[in-house]
């Protein structure tokens, strides 16, 4: 009897280690009887949750999203090449002496702003005195024979004293002096003010860019006293190869790059002779200078639109970002408020746009504020890349 009990004991020991072995494995196996793991899914299958991010009202427009449907459409190539800063020769003049005469004070330096009409520079001319003072007695010989009258005078007189008087005054004109300058001459009583005296006043308005003279020296005739120009406008010359040369037609958009920052322009002029030592077309652009931020004489960067164009979908530069793993994408808008990213191939880059591949017509994408979708669904920990 005693063996018959122990023999029952150990069986039972025996059963309880197995059904608590079983147990163990069970529990580290993490699958049901029916096949599936503690997750959920089935044995031997996996599903990814594609990354998305739902916005609010609210969100949206703080962050300032906003979207476009996008649409196949010709789009023109752009070219790229080098371009120089210079001067707009169309708002820019020389300011020089008609005749020999002396520097005697200077009233504007280089760097200022001057207006048109503004004195820049007083000179002395023995010449001017000479016109000056010819047209003082021919004015007062005029007015005492006007005043007679055809009756009195002889026709010959009368019409010798105009002439005469017209002539002294187109001398002075010639020299440089204005019609303001004129009429105050011949307001004076006393010819002793005929001191060969002539103020060059600003031909325009804008910035004194050169001034290279010294006070006492002699000029002479075109000698250039100074160089005004409105830098408000200015050119970017632009070489082309012929071949990119032709494809590019006045009128045409383009911008450069100065500093990181875009500044637009137009295609203004084409040159039709290539450059002898660089066997390039010149393409004149005409580019706006806000804060003066162009100098002549700069190397810039310049994109101009090519008149070729080729089918595609463009999309805001904006709207196309990188994903973690490295690839392009973009957001779409698969329910108001809700977006979904998606890869795309990026073709090429015209100008703001970027011509891309992988999606269709009609399709909803953020343009703008793509970057704030793609930091919430980074932080929601979801994958923003998508299979």
């Amino acid at each position: 009897m005693r063996y018959s009990h122990l023999f029952v004991l150990l069986f039972a020991l025996t059963s309880a280690g197995s059904l608590l072995a079983s147990g163990g494995d069970h529990e580290e196996s993490g699958h049901d009887e029916s096949g599936h793991d503690e997750s959920g899914h089935e044995e031997g299958g996996h599903e990814e949750e594609e990354g998305a991010a739902e916005l609010s009202e609210v969100q949206i427009r703080t962050a300032g999203i906003e979207t476009i449907a996008v649409q196949h459409s010709d789009i023109a190539d752009i070219i790229v090449a080098p371009g120089e800063v210079a001067l707009n020769a169309y708002r820019t003049t020389k300011v020089t002496p008609r005749i020999e005469a002396q520097i005697v004070q200077r009233h504007a330096r280089l760097g200022d702003t001057v207006t048109t009409g503004q004195a820049l520079v007083t000179l002395s001319s023995v010449a001017v005195a000479g016109a000056q003072g010819e047209l003082m007695v021919s004015d007062r010989e005029w007015k005492r024979v006007k005043k007679l009258g055809r009756k009195v005078v002889s026709e010959r007189r009368y019409v010798e004293a105009q002439v005469a008087r017209q002539q002294a005054y187109a001398k002075l004109r010639a020299y440089g002096m204005t019609d303001v300058q004129i009429q105050k001459l011949l307001q004076q009583a006393d010819a002793s003010r005929a001191t060969g005296e002539l103020v060059l006043l600003s031909p325009q308005q804008g910035t004194v860019i050169r001034d290279n003279f010294i006070v006492g020296e002699l000029a002479e005739p075109g000698r250039e006293l100074f160089i005004i120009t409105d830098e408000s406008t200015l050119w970017v010359d632009a070489r082309l190869t012929p071949e990119d040369a032709a494809s590019v037609h006045v009128g045409a958009s383009a911008r450069i790059n100065v500093n990181g920052r875009w500044l637009d322009g137009e295609v203004t002029q084409a040159q039709h002779v290539l450059d002898e030592s660089t066997r390039t077309l010149p393409v004149r652009i005409q580019i706006a200078n806000p804060d003066d931020q162009l100098h002549p004489g700069q190397f810039v960067s310049v994109e101009i639109q090519s008149a070729q164009r080729k089918p595609g979908i463009a999309v805001p530069v904006a709207a196309v970002l990188r994903s973690p793993d490295g690839d392009w994408q973009v957001f779409i808008e698969e329910a108001p408020g809700r977006y979904e990213p998606k890869e795309i191939e990026v073709l090429r880059t015209v100008g703001r746009q970027m011509v891309i591949d992988g999606l269709k017509d009609g399709e909803r994408i953020v343009s703008k504020g793509a970057f704030f979708i793609q930091s919430e669904i980074a932080k929601g920990g979801f994958e923003i890349h998508n299979h």
